[in-house]
């Protein structure tokens, strides 16, 4: 398994701040505390490294939960 390294260029970047935005929105408002926010990031951050596929499907998922999907 590839180790994380922590360091991602511009587009990789954008796409997991807006990964995380998505996934803020989709959660209800009282789930919405920095404690929260800070376990999406790391999950965010923890299944980038594992896989860029697994990726793709947690986006799939948080469009399909999504009130906007």
């Amino acid at each position: 398994m590839e180790q994380y390294s922590g360091v991602f260029d511009p587009e990789e970047l954008s796409g997991l701040g807006s990964l995380f935005d998505s996934a803020i929105t989709a959660s209800p408002p009282s789930m919405r505390t920095p404690d929260n926010r800070t376990a999406i990031a790391k999950l965010i951050l923890e299944r980038t490294a594992a896989s860029e596929a697994r990726l793709a499907y947690l986006m799939n998922l948080l469009v399909t939960i999504s009130p906007q999907g």
